[in-house]
């Protein structure tokens, strides 16, 4: 399976937070299965770091996802432009992108927001 993780997915699987059901953690752990983390995401987390939501080192969180067995997915002109075409069923920024990088590069996404369901998005929930 070809896999991008929805922001708070990521967040809980580097914490090793329960919420992420052992199901989830076992398909993120599978060494057959190809792992990506969006720009998008590690771009939302710096500004709620920033803002003091969040204690995280993002210069760290960014350089150890290769050793976590995750990819990065850069943000393409493609990816931005995929954004035009989807239905404003919300309006979160960086849900949207998650979206449109998902369909573009024809990825599963792995998250616990139900909203993504609306979209024409393959999902696995959580």
């Amino acid at each position: 399976m070809r896999l991008l993780l929805d922001t708070h997915v990521l967040l809980w699987w580097l914490a090793d937070d329960r919420r992420l059901v052992r199901r989830t953690r076992q398909i993120i752990a599978d060494p057959n299965n190809a792992i990506f983390v969006s720009a998008a995401s590690i771009w939302e987390i710096a500004i709620k770091a920033g803002l003091g939501r969040l204690k995280v080192d993002v210069d760290v969180l960014a350089s150890g996802l290769e050793a976590n067995g995750l990819m990065s997915l850069p943000i393409a002109a493609a990816h931005a432009a995929a954004v035009f075409h989807l239905p404003l069923l919300h309006r979160d920024p960086f849900d949207r992108m998650l979206i449109a990088q998902a369909l573009t590069e024809k990825l599963q996404l792995v998250t616990r927001d139900p909203q993504f369901a609306e979209y024409d998005v393959e999902c696995i929930a959580i």
